[in-house]
């Protein structure tokens, strides 16, 4: 039976570790304890996050691709705890991609993946986004393409172009995922990248790159040299 986060000598117990020595002295589990505050009648707060980083695979990255239904199913974890920390992925998300819209501009595919890293690479579906660009590469806004299966998504290149122009883009940048892990191109994938490129030529836009992220690595089809 659970005794309590006071059973644990002053200096295991997160809180007064973190007050001590500041919060990145936190394991992964400690932090997750804190989110969490309190245990059920079998779990104390750290058991119960060990338990959740288990679920996760393991790593507190992994929360972030865990729903609410799934982390209920996780004992000692009830719909209260399942919202916090489904939103404590979401804050993580966003504090990245806010770090990264405060750079001087998205130049290359390398700040395009990171932009969009922490959200697609743990998707089970393909996602495909836009990334809409001014004249000086600074970010007007993003725009969420469509959503596919497992292996393969439908890439709309009317309506991409469409939006492009809409918020008087001048560049774009194709992103999407490859669930499996593995960002290497497709046949489709390098027929669709083709298609737009010529579409936004068309236009008056430019296809700065296609890009395809994986487990934390991506696919750029422009410094491959796949794209005119």
């Amino acid at each position: 039976m659970n005794k309590g986060m006071k059973s644990y000598p002053e200096s295991e117990r997160p809180y007064e570790r973190c007050m001590e020595y500041g919060a990145e002295a936190l394991s992964d589990a400690e932090l997750l304890a804190v989110i969490l505050r309190s245990g059920t009648r079998e779990f104390d707060a750290k058991e119960l996050a060990v338990n959740v980083l288990k679920r996760s695979g393991g790593s507190i990255g992994g929360l972030c691709r865990m729903s609410i239904a799934e982390l209920t199913r996780i004992e000692g974890i009830g719909r209260v705890k399942a919202i916090q920390l489904v939103c404590l992925g979401q804050i993580a998300k966003r504090i990245w991609k806010e770090n990264v819209k405060k750079r001087d501009g998205i130049y290359h595919a390398e700040e395009a993946a990171a932009y969009y890293m922490q959200d697609l690479k743990y998707m089970e579906t393909e996602h495909v986004y836009v990334l809409m660009l001014d004249i000086k590469m600074k970010l007007i806004s993003d725009f969420h393409a469509s959503i596919g299966s497992v292996s393969s998504s439908m890439v709309p290149v009317r309506e991409i172009v469409r939006e492009a122009l809409k918020y008087n883009a001048v560049n774009i940048i194709l992103v999407h995922n490859h669930p499996s892990g593995d960002p290497a191109p497709s046949k489709a994938d390098r027929e669709i990248s083709e298609n737009l490129s010529l579409a936004c030529m068309v236009s008056g836009l430019t296809l700065v790159d296609s890009v395809i992220i994986g487990d934390g690595k991506y696919f750029s089809f422009r410094k491959e040299g796949l794209l005119t």
